[in-house]
């Protein structure tokens, strides 16, 4: 059901803002849209034909609009907030999209008039994908009964599935959910691109589970670096995980080149008996071996593979176990990137075979450890900029390995795209 008489304003006409624009229009609101008052010409050229009321500033959108979604970079929210929040239509909703949801309640209330609710969300996914049945969490903040039910009938235009948390909740949950996950997939281009090598043509990463790897890291590096930055950087619970993900790898790194190989078998193993238990017969999340070889990118005949450590999977283990939690407990905001990333680390546990080649690779193999000595190496330089809150650091790092990769970035895309497709047609079907 649409709203009578109700209006949708969405400040931002990036990715995700146009993504949400569409879908309310579809839905049959009236949607009112900026972005920076530069780029009102551009965006009446590029999208006047889809029926939105393309507007010159946030101050426009807010004096007519019943619902107001802030869909701008965390790391902007509180001076935006701060600059067209006093405009507010007496009695509106208002709402944000960023990924850290602590400095966007914070800049809602100093910012906000007394007579604004607000009711936030969250789509836990990208502009990529379509909203239907992913998840979206919506926090109710400060908002009467009516109005908050307002929020969510017009939400209900985007047919995701809901969640229902606390602002605190859901940054602990994308904390432990997506921290690590990008931390890893970023920091497997950042090594691909210091070594000016490109994985699909190194025999390490031809197949399986290798094939997801690449795939999200070329997602990622596809999508702008402000949304990862604002995660890693601006949601006090991330480096918490961030820093016992770097911790594990130092360990199992360090384990390997003094070969302890004992302790370091006992570590992995103590640590997936924690995770997926001693019978590992769980349901598996990721598609079949031999669908994913079907989805590559790889030019490297399968027969000539090599064997991969899988590092970055292992430490992933560890760090769940170091911090004594479940990751299947987070699925409920499960977002692609990590629905792939515990995929892949439970695929590589739950195979004894293909763990024991990971272990015995990883302890004698000379090519591999000099291979995971630059992975290590960009996961310490991550975890460095990240600890110390650059966000130019960050955006230098992100756009150079981003150039590197730039040739493969919409196939990896499509390719990460196919693969969460048939997961989710799986699901549907199941």
């Amino acid at each position: 059901m649409v709203l009578a008489n109700f209006e949708i304003g969405i400040i931002g006409a990036g990715d995700m803002g146009m993504l949400y624009a569409r879908r309310f229009k579809q839905a049959g609101y009236v949607v009112n849209i900026c972005d920076t008052p530069d780029r009102f010409t551009e965006l009446e050229a590029k999208h006047g034909r889809l029926g939105l009321n393309i507007l010159r500033d946030g101050y426009a959108v807010s004096r007519r609009s019943d619902f107001i979604i802030y869909s701008v970079p965390a790391v902007n929210i509180g001076r935006i907030v701060e600059e067209y929040g006093r405009a507010t239509k007496v009695g509106a909703i208002v709402a944000g999209q960023t990924s850290v949801k602590t400095p966007e309640i914070l800049a809602f209330e100093k910012h906000l008039p007394d007579d604004v609710h607000i009711v936030t969300c969250h789509s836990m996914h990208g502009p990529n994908i379509d909203t239907k049945g992913q998840p979206l969490a919506i926090i109710r903040h400060r908002s009467d009964d009516r109005h908050y039910a307002m929020a969510v009938e017009a939400l209900g235009a985007l047919e995701s599935r809901v969640i229902y948390l606390t602002y605190e909740e859901h940054d602990r949950i994308t904390a432990d959910t997506q921290a690590a996950t990008h931390l890893s997939f970023i920091s497997l281009g950042t090594a691909w691109s210091l070594q000016g090598y490109y994985p699909w043509l190194n025999p390490q990463f031809i197949s399986g589970i290798n094939n997801v790897k690449v795939a999200m890291a070329l997602r990622i590096y596809a999508s702008k670096w402000h949304v990862y930055a604002g995660l890693a950087i601006m949601n006090p619970l991330a480096k918490k995980q961030l820093q016992c993900y770097v911790e594990s790898m130092t360990t199992l790194y360090k384990l390997m080149v003094a070969g302890k190989g004992q302790e370091f078998r006992d570590l992995v193993h103590e640590a997936a008996d924690f995770v997926f238990g001693r019978e590992r017969s769980r349901k598996k999340i990721l598609l079949d071996d031999d669908i994913l070889d079907q989805l590559s990118l790889s030019q490297v005949p399968k027969e000539q593979g090599r064997a991969n450590s899988h590092l970055s999977l292992l430490s992933a283990a560890v760090c769940w176990y170091r911090m004594g939690m479940s990751p299947y407990d987070n699925l409920i905001c499960q977002t692609p990137p990590f629905r792939m990333w515990l995929g892949i680390v439970e695929y590589l546990f739950c195979h004894e075979g293909m763990l024991e080649e990971a272990i015995e690779t990883a302890l004698g193999d000379r090519y591999t450890q000099a291979e995971d000595l630059v992975f290590y190496t960009a996961v310490t330089g991550w975890g460095q900029c990240i600890e110390l809150g650059s966000f130019e650091g960050y955006r230098e790092r992100f756009e150079k390995t981003a150039e590197f990769l730039s040739h493969k970035l919409g196939e990896g895309k499509d390719l990460s795209t196919m693969i969460i497709k048939k997961l989710t047609d799986r699901d549907e079907a199941s």
